[in-house]
């Protein structure tokens, strides 16, 4: 399977596009974003587990990155809820087991670099925002390794960057409020849930909506094409 997998061409997937899919453990379902393979593949992805479901034991043989939005995430070494960010590096594994409240995450596979060992699971909702230099924008950092970063943002309504080119590309998941990116074609707004990225050395325009916006945003980790 190849879905969204030119990574030279801007992508984006908003919640009215979402089409669920069985996963190979009975009540889990996934909305697939980007993918490339089979059932073993690179691929981002929501994941939905119903209440007191699981998902069978399996080795991450390119890595896994978790970040939990809803409910309580959970396998054999500990819980996470709504707002943890996980990290589970090449050769790690666990078997996913959620309780009464289900849980929805938003996960990255076969997406880390080989030197990238660190093994972590953090509650982001008890770290505090940062301010940043750009005013209107705080943000928690969530991890770094070479050139890739990943944080959270929080832009107050009014916020507008025009990005230079981005070496790596741009990645975002929309977790509250709306997203707007101006181009030719004119304003398109992103509400909550909406999956966008950009290729290395785009140079988009965004801005919060009325309410702003918070999101996860990772940078510097695509290439022009991948395979």
């Amino acid at each position: 399977m190849r879905l969204n997998a030119d990574f030279s061409h801007f992508a984006s997937v908003t919640p009215a596009e979402y089409h669920w899919v069985d996963s190979p453990s009975p009540g889990v379902e996934r909305m697939r974003l980007d993918r490339i393979g089979e059932e073993v593949a690179r691929a981002t992805s929501l994941v939905r587990y119903p209440p007191n479901s699981h998902f069978s034991p399996h080795t991450h043989p390119g890595g896994e990155e978790i970040l939990v939005l809803e409910g309580e995430f959970a396998d054999e070494h500990g819980r996470y809820p709504a707002g943890s960010y996980l990290r589970n590096p090449i050769g790690t594994s666990h078997t996913p087991a959620v309780g009464d409240s289900g849980a929805l995450i938003f996960v990255k596979l076969h997406q880390f670099d080989p030197s990238d060992t660190l093994h972590f699971a953090r509650n982001c909702a008890l770290s505090p925002w940062q301010p940043d230099r750009q005013p209107g924008v705080a943000y928690k950092v969530l991890h770094t390794h070479k050139n890739e970063s990943v944080s959270l943002e929080r832009w107050e309504a009014g916020t507008k960057i025009s990005f230079t080119p981005l070496k790596g590309g741009l990645e975002i998941l929309v977790l509250e409020g709306q997203l707007n990116t101006q181009d030719t074609a004119g304003l398109t707004h992103y509400p909550s849930g909406s999956w966008l990225r950009w290729p290395d050395d785009a140079t988009p325009t965004l801005s919060a909506g009325d309410d702003g916006v918070v999101f996860y945003v990772k940078r510097g980790h695509l290439r022009p094409t991948l395979d």
